[in-house]
């Protein structure tokens, strides 16, 4: 449980903003299966790119459950706080700054994690965001740069002197991209450190997972991100563990098939009928990953260009799915 200005979260599980993934149908997906915060895929800070389809389409929040969150990206102070004024203009309610973004084309651009090498320059970030709107700042970090400068809690204070309002952390530095083990003990001094709520992220891909970081680190909530990838009920599983103790049984093959079909609905109404049934294959890969016979699937799906047929053919999978299933019982 925790608040972001005068937004409230009855909730310990965060939806990680990534980008390509975290679309408006995927946060809305999520929402209904009990992630408590979502965030947007990151929008960049040069506001003269926002024309392009790709942008377009990572600003639009029409018809999005409040409180409406939305990252920005980006190293200008000036250049950030224009775009956190647009975003606010365009329905923002509140502004996630991004210093946790591990990629190269990202860091090449003295953004994302690559900032926390340069802690004045994080300071004056923050500050003139923060100033800029009138709308909750919230801010994503790694642990520092590297296994020799990790500056997570001087980082983690400045932000709170700043007037940020929740800090995520993710738990490896810059170096380690998603390799190794996260720093759970990193992030539990970031939580000793400041009084703002502070997620959790990194690794947390089952409840019980879940469970034991907040138990080591003592954060308000935990960040999922790549282990909602075709899994977006592991926010209500983590939540139902968390107040019960009891996992929840394994969703059914009618269950996914369900949602699966309706997620296809959603990305083929948000990007249309060229660009919905390609967006769609990725998501389609991580729902089946865990099948058997799903990669084989994966290769045949990728081939079809039609919304209808990309319906038909998951339902003819579930069909064989269940089939065998019953058979087997």
């Amino acid at each position: 449980m925790f608040q972001i200005g005068p937004y409230h979260f009855d909730s310990h599980v965060v939806l990680a903003p990534m980008a390509g993934v975290t679309d408006l149908p995927f946060r809305q997906l999520c929402r209904t299966m009990g992630a408590g915060l979502v965030v947007s895929e990151m929008v960049t800070s040069d506001t003269r790119l926002w024309n392009s389809r790709k942008s377009q389409t990572r600003l639009n929040h029409a018809g999005e459950v409040e409180p409406r969150s939305v990252q920005i990206a980006g190293g200008d102070p000036q250049m950030m706080a224009e775009a956190a004024r647009m975003n606010v203009e365009r329905g923002a309610q509140i502004i996630d700054i991004n210093m946790g973004c591990p990629a190269k084309k990202v860091c090449k651009k003295a953004a994302g994690s690559a900032l926390l090498q340069d802690e004045p320059l994080v300071a004056e970030i923050l500050d003139t965001v923060v100033n800029a709107v009138d709308v909750p700042v919230t801010l994503k970090i790694r642990t520092g740069w590297n296994r020799d400068n990790r500056n997570a809690t001087r980082i983690a204070k400045m932000a709170e002197d700043a007037g940020i309002q929740a800090l995520a952390v993710h738990g490896r530095t810059r170096a380690c991209a998603f390799k190794g083990e996260a720093e759970y003990d990193t992030i539990a001094k970031v939580v000793d450190t400041v009084q703002i709520p502070v997620f959790a992220n990194g690794d947390i891909d089952t409840p019980h997972k879940a469970k034991q970081v907040l138990d080591a680190t003592g954060a308000s909530a935990v960040m999922i991100g790549r282990a909602a990838q075709g899994r977006p009920w592991i926010f209500r599983e983590i939540e139902h563990f968390l107040r019960t103790g009891e996992p929840l049984p394994e969703p059914s093959l009618e269950e996914v098939r369900d949602i699966l079909c309706n997620h296809l609905s959603e990305l083929h109404r948000f990007y249309g009928d060229f660009m919905g049934p390609r967006i769609a294959r990725k998501h389609v890969g991580w729902y089946l990953k865990t099948f058997a016979d799903g990669e084989v699937f994966r290769k045949a799906f990728n081939k079809i260009e039609n919304s209808l047929e990309q319906h038909a053919s998951v339902q003819t999978f579930f069909e064989r799915q269940i089939t065998k299933e019953d058979k087997a019982a």
